[in-house]
């Protein structure tokens, strides 16, 4: 028993430690992303790829102001997973989340290295990893119950957000690869693809909604994303009527489910008990 509890001990350590060092890369990658170090920010990077007025989807600047919160979260996080779990599930869930969320930390990063070098291509892969990543995050949460009110916080919270925001920009990506690479719509208008696109955007949201019992973070940070795109496309250029109403009603959507799904979950739990 005292060599377990060693070994899990030895074991905790080296993961709080990986997820420490992500933390670092993540913020120093993000200093990058904004030319901190004399490089060039992100939305200049790539030729203006993913600068405001490069594509449809693109939301106006305002919307990445998400990104202190995902940021200031993710410290908080990494310093929660230092202190000792107040349950053996608790403790159970971080063993669970610290790798996962170390390595969508880490593609952070690596995400605003490939822009910086321009690879947008490459950078949809990073992204949809990413992604990829964060959905398993987000079912290791469904999964797994929040011990207090910081663990919903810090943890349920800011992954919840970190997902919802990424839904839009991975869109907003993968729009500004097929820009840059000269995709002409194949006879389809530029608002019909936005429109089409911004309505998968929103199918996902529901989808996160019902299958996750209304994860507010997730409905949140989504109509965010979407509700900024909106503003771009109705007050700047590109301007798209289309898409600016499809980004409102794919938000409006996401919340909506999210908030009935809610409150059922919350009816359901208190019929139970």
């Amino acid at each position: 028993m005292a060599q377990g509890t060693s070994h899990d001990t030895s074991h905790d350590r080296l993961q709080q430690i990986v997820v420490t060092v992500s933390f670092v890369v993540c913020v120093i990658g993000s200093m990058i992303g904004v030319g901190v170090f004399g490089g060039t920010s992100v939305n200049a990077a790539a030729g203006g790829a993913l600068d405001t007025d490069a594509t449809l989807l693109a939301p106006a600047s305002a919307a990445f102001s998400v990104w202190t919160v995902v940021y200031v979260g993710l410290a908080g996080y990494t310093l929660l997973q230092w202190f000792p779990a107040p349950t053996a599930e608790a403790q159970a869930r971080q063993r669970r989340l610290r790798l996962p969320v170390a390595g969508t930390m880490l593609l952070n990063a690596a995400w605003i290295l490939v822009v910086q070098a321009g690879l947008l291509w490459v950078s949809v892969l990073v992204i949809a990893a990413l992604l990829t990543l964060l959905v398993r995050v987000f079912l290791i949460l469904l999964r797994t119950s929040a011990h207090g009110w910081l663990d919903r916080v810090l943890v349920d919270g800011v992954l919840g957000i970190y997902l919802g925001w990424v839904c839009v920009a991975t869109a907003a990506n993968i729009a500004a690869a097929l820009t840059s690479a000269g995709f002409d719509g194949a006879g389809l208008a530029a608002d019909w693809w936005a429109v089409g696109v911004l309505a998968v955007v929103g199918v996902i949201g529901v989808v996160l909604a019902v299958r996750g019992n209304g994860p507010v973070a997730v409905a949140l940070a989504i109509a965010w994303g979407l509700s900024w795109i909106a503003v771009e496309r109705w007050d700047g250029t590109p301007y798209s009527a289309p898409t600016a109403a499809a980004a409102l009603a794919a938000a409006v959507a996401v919340l909506g489910v999210t908030a009935v799904v809610r409150v059922r979950a919350v009816a359901r739990a208190g019929t139970s008990a």
